[in-house]
């Protein structure tokens, strides 16, 4: 059985057949499912789906690419949010993007800064999204002083070096679709990091896996990323399905919830 720690479920790409999508994940052994927010009303949205599905959980946040658009009211809305709602298991999407953007610098910081806050308030763990930023987000961690945390690097990105960095910090791993594609470069970085610390994710809509690269990714889909990553490490997929699942489930706390 597999988590997919990291999806997408609100996005008007699942409009027409978010039912089905679900229902495919179940039947292809994906046990449970985390679907994030990355604003305030997506945040909501993430919960409503989690609310009426048993093996559904949501986390909430602010993205770095919405954190210019964010209210000042935001940070108490996703506080009270999460004190209600126990199907709350993390504080995500949430970090830096200089990808697109490096205009609104500052408040990507700032909010990421806000974000961490809120985490350590709620003693929940975070989802981090890094994308170009890498040197950036660990002189971050440096001057905010933040040496420990508890969470995910999503979708990672970094060498080596970072992955030790993050590894320090307390931090899992994660890995979606992308290491499937023949031009993925960073196989090397994937095998360094300890399976006790990694994660398996869809980033669904996004990065489907190969044999489904440039159509929309969901859930299902996620037995792809386990193949490969079995292959790297030379293991059966039914090991790397156990393994990633405990660390899912210890990471997010979904023991509390039972199982299937």
């Amino acid at each position: 059985m597999y988590i997919d720690t990291h999806t997408h479920l609100h996005l008007h790409e699942f409009d027409e057949d978010r039912g089905g999508v679900i229902k495919r994940a179940f039947e292809s052994e994906v046990e449970k499912i985390i679907t994030l927010g990355t604003d305030h009303a997506s945040s909501i949205e993430t919960l409503q789906i989690a609310n009426g599905r048993k093996n559904i959980f949501a986390a909430v946040g602010i993205h770095p690419s919405e954190a210019h658009l964010a209210k000042k009211e935001d940070y108490q809305r996703l506080k009270s949010l999460a004190e209600d709602e126990a199907k709350i298991i993390a504080i995500g999407e949430i970090g830096l993007d200089f990808y697109w953007d490096t205009s609104h610098a500052e408040e990507q910081y700032s909010i990421f800064r806000e974000m961490l806050r809120l985490a350590r308030e709620l003693n929940l763990p975070v989802v981090i999204h890094n994308r170009r930023a890498q040197r950036e987000m660990e002189w971050f961690f440096q001057e905010e002083k933040v040496d420990a945390l508890n969470g995910v690097m999503h979708c990672f990105s970094g060498d080596i070096e970072d992955a030790r960095f993050y590894l320090d910090m307390g931090l899992h791993i994660s890995y979606t679709g992308n290491i499937t594609y023949q031009d993925f470069r960073k196989l090397h970085v994937v095998k360094f990091i300890p399976l006790d610390r990694i994660l398996l994710e869809t980033d669904s809509p996004y990065m489907a896996p190969e044999p489904h690269r440039k159509k929309r990714n969901e859930p299902a889909f996620v037995p792809f990323v386990a193949e490969k990553l079995a292959s790297l490490h030379n293991k059966p997929v039914e090991e790397i399905a156990r393994i990633t699942t405990e660390n899912a489930v210890r990471l997010f706390g979904l023991s509390q919830f039972g199982s299937s």
